[in-house]
């Protein structure tokens, strides 16, 4: 009996911490991709888990539709009040198939579309990767503009390369004139960045926001791939979550979608929610 009563009190304290977060951070969300594993057994139940959670706003993962039909999908979507408000889309549509991708995007009524990487060989990320990569950018995001979508590229690090007195990144952000940016802040801090200091360089740049901390001690990386068991609950690693979020919050970042790859992320998600509660209060 004593056991049921400790149960029922931390569900009730987890439960009201969920509702407070729900209500003051509407524009913290989740990047679906966190639950990758959990949406292969059960797509309903694991919708059920995030709605729990208090949380309203999606970011798709690359996954689609999850195996459902669009329609069945947007039904299940709206029957736990969840809203794909940034959708995906992979370079090879973006350069070949545009229009496929606003399509979708428009479907799910999403006001953003963003791609996660940029095709290279190894970890060399090239100026010629990264012209192209512009050409295939600026062009999509030209169409998807006048239908009100914004297309924003997701960084990795590996695009941190120098050319002359600047980044790669830099010149990309400089050159893109009808797309934004996504900031992972896992993959900035990875390399060496500090994403503090870029969101006030470009402040107008950076339209989304990925929220992701890693274990203390894990060295500088720039090929934009590590090992996911390195994600840690928000504010228990090596990165300053709490002055990204607000530097986030002066600029207007409309999205912060909260991103765990690691196989505890079902476990670690709700403390990482819990520790946004209270630093956003």
């Amino acid at each position: 009996m004593t056991v049921k009563i400790q149960i029922n009190k931390v569900a009730v304290v987890i439960g009201l911490l969920f509702m407070s977060f729900s209500v003051r951070s509407q524009e913290v969300g989740l990047q679906l991709y966190s639950l990758r594993n959990e949406f292969k057994n059960d797509v309903p139940g694991t919708f059920a888990k995030i709605a729990q959670w208090g949380i309203s706003k999606l970011e798709d993962g690359n996954d689609g539709t999850q195996g459902y039909s669009m329609e069945a999908y947007k039904a299940l979507l709206a029957k736990y009040n969840l809203q794909i408000v940034s959708a995906s889309a992979t370079f090879e549509e973006l350069q070949n198939n545009p229009e496929k991708a606003l399509e979708r995007t428009l479907g799910y009524g999403a006001k953003y579309l963003v791609c996660f990487w940029i095709p290279h060989k190894g970890a060399d990320f090239t100026f010629a990767d990264a012209k192209k990569a512009l050409s295939v950018f600026n062009t999509a995001g030209k169409l998807f503009k006048k239908a009100g979508v914004t297309l924003v590229y997701h960084p990795h690090g590996y695009e941190f390369g120098k050319r002359k007195r600047a980044t790669l990144l830099d010149y990309m952000i400089k050159k893109a004139m009808h797309f934004d940016f996504e900031m992972d802040v896992y993959w900035f801090a990875a390399a060496g960045e500090d994403p503090v200091l870029w969101l006030r360089r470009y402040p107008k740049k950076f339209k989304l926001m990925h929220l992701k901390d890693c274990e203390k001690g894990v060295g500088v990386n720039y090929t934009g791939k590590s090992d996911v068991e390195t994600n840690v609950v928000l504010g228990t690693g090596q990165i300053d979550i709490a002055a990204i979020v607000v530097e986030a919050k002066k600029l207007g970042i409309e999205y912060m979608f909260i991103e765990d790859e690691s196989s505890k992320s079902l476990k670690q998600l709700p403390q990482s929610f819990a520790y946004l509660t209270q630093i956003m209060r």
